[in-house]
Parts: C-alpha cells; sequence; structure tokens
C-alpha cells in the first residue's frame, strides 16, 4: 500500500513553550504566568501557547493515518532545536517533506523513516530538518505500516528492530507540575508506579541549602504509606532543572554534596530515589563530567540515589556519550528531541547490556497522538519506564498512555499479532 498524499494541519498541542533560561535567570511567576523579559532567540513571552503541527499521510486505501510534530516545553534550552513554530514548517512538511515520501511503501516503516532523517539539508530550508517535524511525520509513518500491516506500531517496531516487546505494561512515570502535592496524591491513590517529577525548577522551590526538596520527599513517603493501594512499592523520580548545581556548585564529589543526597534518601525511604538533572553545566562535555563525578561520589559514599541524564543528553548521539562514560544510572530517552520516533527506540535499546537504563521520556507539552506512538515505542524496547503525557493534569496523560499498552497487549495476547519480519 503506497502512500498518496501528505498533508499539514496547524494545531494545539497540551501545554506550554516556556523560556527555561530566563526562569532559571529569576523570571518570576505570577498567577500562571511569567513575569519578566525572555531571553532565549523565538520567544515574544517568558510562557507562550503550546503548538504542534498535525501531520495527516492518505494512503492508497482512502485511509488517513496522523502523527503530531510537538517540541518540548523548554525549547531552545540545553542544546535543542530553536522554538517549533507551526506555520514556518508547514510548507516544509507539504512541500520537501510531502514529495520524498509520496509514492512510498507505507509497510516500509524503517527505510521510510531514514528516508526522512536524511532528507538534503538544502532541500529543507538550509538546515536539517526540525527535530518536530522528523518526530511528527515518522508516528505518521509508524501509524501508516501498522495500517498498512494489519499490526498494532508496536509489532511493527519489534520486526524493525529483531526485539522482544514487553508482556506487559511499561512502568508509568507521572509528572505533577507545580501542584507537586495535589497531584502527587492523586498518582499515590491511582497506584502510579513512578512518580512525581515535582518540577523543581527554581532555587525557591528547591528551598534554601536544598531543605525544600528535602521535605517535600519526606511529606510524599509518608503519603504513599496513607493513599497507596496494598502492596505498593512505587519509585520516586523528582526534576531538579539543573538547580541543584546552583546550590552547591561543583565539584559535586565533596562530602557536602553526598551528604545531601542521603538526606535525600533518607527522606524518600522505603522507597528508591532517582534526581534527574542534578546540575546543568552548560555543554554536553561538561555536564557528563560533572554528572559522572557526582555518580562516582555518590557510589564511593555508599549513597543509594540514581541520578538521571536530561540536560545536553537530547540527541540519539548525546544519549550514546552520556552512556558510554557511565555518567548516569538513568538517561531521558526526550522523544521530541530525537526526531524520529525510530531514534528514540534505538537509543533505549543502546541501553541494553549496560549499567544504565533508559527512561521514553518526552513531554507535557505534546499530544494524544505523540504520546501514544511512543507507548509503542516503549512496549517494542521494554523501556525502564515511560512518561505519562500530554499537559500537566496527570490524569489524562496517565489514562492516554497506559490505555494504549493495555490495547496493544489485549491484542497481542488475542493472538492477532504476529510480528512479522519486515521486508
Amino acid at each position: 500500500m503506497r502512500i498518496e498524499e501528505v498533508r499539514a494541519v496547524p494545531g494545539l498541542s497540551g501545554f506550554f513553550f516556556d523560556d527555561q533560561r530566563a526562569i532559571k535567570d529569576g523570571a518570576t511567576q505570577r498567577g500562571f504566568a511569567y513575569d519578566g523579559q525572555p531571553v532565549t532567540d523565538g520567544f515574544e513571552r517568558v510562557r507562550e501557547a503550546g503548538e504542534c503541527l498535525i501531520v495527516e499521510l492518505e494512503l492508497a486505501d482512502g485511509s488517513v493515518v496522523t502523527g503530531d510534530c510537538a517540541a518540548v516545553q523548554y525549547s531552545g534550552a540545553g542544546g535543542r532545536d530553536p522554538l517549533f513554530r507551526a506555520d514556518e514548517y508547514r510548507p516544509v512538511v507539504e512541500g520537501t517533506v510531502a514529495d520524498t515520501l509520496r509514492g512510498r511503501d507505507a509497510t516500509l516503516f524503517r527505510e521510510n523513516a531514514e528516508t526522512l532523517e536524511a532528507i538534503d539539508p538544502e532541500r529543507s530550508g538550509g538546515d536539517r530538518l526540525h527535530t518536530a517535524v522528523r518526530y511528527g511525520v515518522s508516528q505518521a509513518l509508524l501509524n501508516a505500516a501498522a495500517r498498512a500491516r494489519g499490526q498494532t506500531p508496536t509489532a511493527v517496531l519489534a520486526a524493525a528492530y529483531d526485539t522482544t516487546p514487553a508482556t506487559s505494561p511499561v512502568p508509568v512515570f507521572g509528572q505533577s507540575g507545580d501542584e507537586r502535592r495535589t497531584n502527587a496524591e492523586k498518582m499515590l491513590i491511582k497506584g502510579v508506579p513512578v512518580l512525581p517529577h515535582g518540577l523543581f525548577n527554581s532555587v525557591e522551590k528547591v528551598g534554601e541549602d536544598g531543605k525544600g526538596l528535602r521535605e517535600y520527599l519526606a511529606w510524599l513517603s509518608d503519603r504513599a504509606g496513607e493513599l497507596g493501594p496494598e502492596n505498593y512499592a512505587p519509585r520516586f523520580h523528582v526534576d531538579v532543572y539543573g538547580i541543584l548545581g546552583k546550590v552547591f556548585g561543583p565539584p559535586y564529589d565533596r562530602t557536602e554534596v553526598t551528604d545531601y543526597f542521603e538526606t535525600l534518601r533518607e527522606a524518600a525511604a522505603p522507597y528508591p530515589l532517582q534526581v534527574e538533572g542534578p546540575m546543568d553545566a552548560g555543554g554536553r562535555t561538561e555536564q557528563i563530567e560533572q554528572m559522572a563525578e557526582l555518580r562516582e561520589g555518590l557510589r564511593s559514599a555508599g549513597v543509594d540515589v540514581d541520578i538521571v541524564a536530561d540536560e545536553w543528553c537530547n540527541t540519539f548521539e548525546d544519549v550514546q556519550a552520556f552512556v558510554d562514560a557511565g555518567a548516569a544510572d538513568v538517561v531521558q530517552v526526550k522523544t521530541p528531541d530525537l526526531g524520529g520516533v525510530q531514534r528514540s527506540a534505538e537509543a533505549v535499546l543502546y541501553c541494553d547490556g549496560t549499567d544504565t537504563r533508559a527512561y521514553l521520556g518526552g513531554t507535557c507539552n505534546e499530544t494524544v497522538t505523540s504520546a501514544r506512538a511512543c507507548a509503542h515505542v516503549a512496549l517494542a524496547t521494554d523501556a525502564a519506564q515511560v512518561l505519562a503525557k500530554p499537559g500537566m493534569g496527570f490524569d489524562e496523560g496517565f489514562m492516554v498512555v497506559t490505555n494504549e499498552m493495555r490495547r496493544a497487549l489485549a491484542r497481542q495476547r488475542g493472538g492477532r499479532q504476529e510480528v512479522q519480519a519486515d521486508d
């Protein structure tokens, strides 16, 4: 079955674009907006409405499949592609991308996705296609292959990468947004496997000498015992957006730092703890060095807290570099930043056989369509955890990702989903 037509429609994403540099530099939140001037190229305000570009592929049988071009909340930060504007890239999708894909065999997902990645930079406006464009179009290509082959996207990916898919849902990671107590309690009641994210993106939220984060983890541990279902054994995961680097500063293997992480472990006990983005060193090489220093310092001190790479770990090559250097216990595969969804699958699989686990992440600023595609990537690669998305309300994203995995697994158990080798 062939791809007959490619269309693009500007749409809305599940959250907002935020100028992370401006927030770290002191932009203050007033209500839902931020006071202060943006500092990252492309931003007109510190917080702007999120947007996406809906991609439609029409197949030879008249059916239409979709994918959504979406970019992370903190676009333009930490080495990422610039702020994504749907209107700017619509002509690229309906022009260069459409010309490349029209007439291709829809069943050949991996080949089509790799063709998309390899589009001549001069034909895509003088630079490589924006990660958001590759992300959205590849979702549509995955759904097209599933439609044409009569399979789930999980089965298509498993065939493309010769994997054995997960046989049960991948642990879902809920993110709370600024409603870090109310939403955490929702997660506990629902028995979410990994929680709560916390959105500790300022020194004020982390607290003087990190006291606020420590107190929050102690509260969370208490509430987990009170609200969680029977035999509930969650993993705590908090994102500090590099702020601990502002609180303590390098070197990160010194006693003051490791002692602080030990207090975090004690506060979270008896639940395991992982801390995402402890510092932002300003570049990949420096980030890897400082993350590795912290990881080794924690190991030497016997502090059982895992650290998660996020800042400066954006592309497939970045994931490789962090894993090869042993710079993290967990790497976030930030799906929109890698481009095509096949690159996210490859990044998760790169962690196999290492002592680094793969967290298939992304952003609250995605869409239902992109979140559903990522659920299949998680199943096909058996990732360590997968993000509940889109949005910051938690419930909706948890429902979308969980239900998509359960649907795929039900079809697999029903015997209708034999994984076929790619042609």
